[in-house]
């Protein structure tokens, strides 16, 4: 018997997309450090367990999963703001 895990597509496609946007520095340790305050583990604990994730050694739970997509559409949001911002002063 195959010890390979299932196919799981739509999981496939967001660990890439999610790790591209983890990929930018210090992005992975603000996650962590959001997740350490929501519960009762350590921003150590959520780090070695994201990048678990993004190496497919874990699957994430579905609450984990939007909890990470909704941090980074947050911070996109933010950024996207902070540079419209930006771009207003330079008129």
């Amino acid at each position: 018997m195959s010890s390979q895990r299932p196919p799981k597509p739509f999981l496939n496609i967001w660990l890439k997309r999610t790790r591209k946007q983890l990929s930018i520095s210090g992005r992975l340790s603000e996650l962590a450090l959001v997740l350490a305050r929501t519960g009762e583990k350590d921003a150590e604990f959520w780090r070695i367990k994201l990048q678990r994730i993004l190496a497919c050694k874990e699957d994430p739970t579905f609450e984990l999963l939007t909890f990470i997509d909704s941090f980074l559409s947050s911070s996109a949001a933010a950024s996207d703001s902070e540079r419209g911002e930006c771009e207003l002063q330079l008129f």
